[in-house]
């Protein structure tokens, strides 16, 4: 559709100036919430090691540079490390228990971001900056570089001396419900609306065709598409994912954006072109799909403004579940090893 240049500068300005005024609000909030999690804070390693931020950084933008889709794999690594054991590093251990090989953590990169980081900062300061904290830091760059938010990470975290696969049975999974979804994100002290803000983070991501193409063949057992999907959309995913074609053939979970962190994704399960089943089902709960709604929206949703605010203050809180700080746990030399 085309617009008018008046109309034109008048969304730019508009889209300035709500960005400003929630940015005067934001950030007293996130400066408060970044000092109250669980005994972390912000430049823990200001005097240990004052460059351990900016080398992370570097690090992780030398990879996206080479490949802008590690960021999503990043991104999802510290996700599914918080969600088992806590945020502790504990997914980055190898091993044939260990969480790496559980079946839903199989499909997980950016483990080389990772290492990479490590290996920089035990140079330059051994034994100070934790695996932890480097997937805290690197996922905060990974979205800022993918055109998201930025934040302040708090960081004190400390690697943990466990990593099993079964723990990793209860990962969120996208054959989950709505209510499986919000039973396993309270779980871990987070609440419906940190649920559906943290999916968000599928903007950038991607998932195998195997995950989703039972939705495109026989769903209703009757040979018949998920009847969720948007019918215009169904014949794309199709020509994506053949019946009988390679199940580990990626493909974007957001098909508007998929390298930028933007609402693009609210909009598509809005209008029923969500890939995995279980964001699709975002809209079909009422909770959920008020939060959907109102990032979509474009007003409601500040031209993208109130998930930018939101996503920072649900990556903090999800940052923080069952951390080991003080003594607890160890600084690991190499992330894949404990000491």
């Amino acid at each position: 559709m085309l617009m008018s240049s008046g109309h034109a500068r008048f969304v730019v300005r508009f889209k300035m100036e709500a960005k400003c005024f929630v940015l005067m609000l934001a950030i007293p909030a996130l400066s408060l919430l970044a000092e109250s999690q669980e005994g972390l804070r912000t430049g823990f390693y200001s005097s240990s090691c004052p460059r351990a931020e900016s080398i992370v950084r570097s690090t992780v933008e030398s990879h996206f540079n080479e490949d802008p889709t590690v960021a999503a794999g990043v991104l999802r690594l510290h996700f599914h490390d918080c969600f088992v054991q806590g945020c502790d590093g504990s997914v980055l251990i190898t091993g044939g228990s260990a969480e790496r090989s559980a079946v839903p953590n199989l499909g997980l990169r950016g483990f080389e971001v990772i290492d990479d980081a490590k290996a920089q900062l035990e140079a330059l300061c051994p034994g100070v900056v934790s695996c932890a904290d480097i997937l805290a830091l690197a996922a905060r760059d990974a979205v800022d570089l993918s055109d998201g938010p930025s934040w302040a990470v708090p960081t004190g975290r400390r690697d943990g001396r466990i990593s099993s696969s079964k723990e990793a049975a209860n990962l969120p999974s996208p054959l989950d419900s709505i209510a499986v979804q919000k039973q396993k994100f309270t779980a871990k002290g987070l609440d419906t609306h940190d649920l559906v803000t943290l999916v968000g983070a599928h903007t950038i991501g991607q998932t195998d065709c195997q995950f989703f193409r039972y939705r495109l063949y026989n769903f209703t057992t009757t040979g018949n598409a998920d009847p969720t999907i948007n019918p215009a959309f169904i014949a794309q995913l199709q020509a994506l994912c053949p019946k009988n074609g390679d199940g580990s053939k990626r493909v974007e979970l957001d098909k508007d954006s998929q390298t930028k962190f933007d609402v693009s994704f609210f909009k598509n399960v809005r209008a029923g072109n969500g890939v995995l089943e279980s964001d699709q089902r975002l809209l079909g709960d009422a909770d959920t799909q008020r939060i959907v709604q109102n990032y979509a929206a474009t007003l409601r949703g500040l031209l993208g403004v109130r998930f930018d605010f939101e996503f920072r203050k649900a990556m903090i809180k999800m940052s923080s579940i069952e951390v080991k700080t003080g003594a607890q746990g160890e600084i690991r030399k190499i992330c894949s090893n404990f000491n």
